[in-house]
């Protein structure tokens, strides 16, 4: 059985991941936020992840959460109290820049600002990683070996699909090694249907798409020949009431705002009808059955 073949009690186990950025952070945000002026939002990261927190410790759900260092140095208690939970800590850079928009010698820095920072900051090792707006693609081929010289052993930045803003259509949609390093990339999860990739990892799909078609689509997953789906979302989902960012673009909020209320009863259903672990634990190897 191959490491991602998970079982549990008949049933395959799925990654369950969150982002923890903020809703002034965002990537669609970012010609109308400057990171300078981050520090005048309101931050509602500790509330809103403390309700996820709730809500995986209720459903028996343990979780990978790609942290942003700027977090870890603003919000320390935040990173300690899911580590404390059982959850697994991974590295979403340091001020969620795109991989594509550094240099090599940049993106090493961050990496290794941010892995220092968080493994300070929760007394844990982090051993994975996630590029903001699943940025890593052709642009940046060195990425997955200065991870791998980081001290990295995973990532998850490939998203197999064709996006106005992401995606890597013609990468491989299954667990891989890239690079020279040895580094373990896990894509977001796709569907095949009618030949073409259909997102399926949640995110604002999952906002969009009616939930029973999300439900068919993670069930897709669970065939002896498949392997875990990999699920994200983020804590300003959860935050129907966030602050309204009015000057962005009608395309950007509509994808930001777009069924927020909705979003945490379907994610309540997802917790309640499938399983869901760690990458780390999923991924490396550790037996979860």
């Amino acid at each position: 059985m191959s490491l991602w073949k998970v079982i549990q009690d008949g049933s395959p186990i799925h990654a369950m991941t969150c982002d923890v950025e903020d809703y002034f952070q965002v990537s669609a945000f970012n010609d109308h936020v400057s990171r300078s002026d981050w520090e005048n939002f309101d931050c509602r990261i500790p509330q809103n992840t403390d309700l996820i927190l709730e809500r995986f410790a209720a459903n028996d759900v343990k979780a990978t959460f790609f942290t942003l260092g700027w977090v870890a140095k603003r919000h320390p208690g935040v990173v300690r109290k899911i580590a404390a939970a059982g959850h697994e800590i991974a590295s979403h850079g340091m001020q969620h820049t795109r991989v594509w928009q550094q240099s090599a010698a940049e993106f090493k820095q961050d990496v290794q600002d941010s892995r220092r920072l968080l493994e300070d900051t929760a007394g844990v090792p982090v051993v994975g990683y996630r590029a903001a707006s699943w940025s890593i693609d052709e642009r940046t081929p060195w990425a997955h070996d200065v991870l791998s010289n980081a001290g990295y052993k995973y990532s998850s930045s490939i998203y197999p699909i064709k996006h106005d803003h992401f995606g890597m259509p013609d990468a491989p949609t299954e667990p891989h090694i890239a690079g020279g390093g040895g580094i373990l990339e896990i894509p977001a999860s796709v569907a095949s249907i009618l030949g073409r990739n259909v997102p399926a990892a949640g995110g604002g799909y999952f906002r969009l798409y009616p939930l029973q078609f999300s439900l068919w689509l993670i069930r897709k997953f669970e065939s002896p020949a498949g392997y875990p789906l990999v699920f994200y979302f983020h804590p300003w989902e959860m935050d129907p009431d966030q602050p309204r960012v009015s000057s962005a673009s009608f395309k950007a909020r509509f994808r930001h705002y777009l069924n927020l209320r909705k979003f945490e009863p379907r994610l309540q259903v997802l917790l309640e009808q499938f399983k869901w672990g760690r990458l780390d634990e999923i991924f490396l190897g550790k037996d979860l059955s």
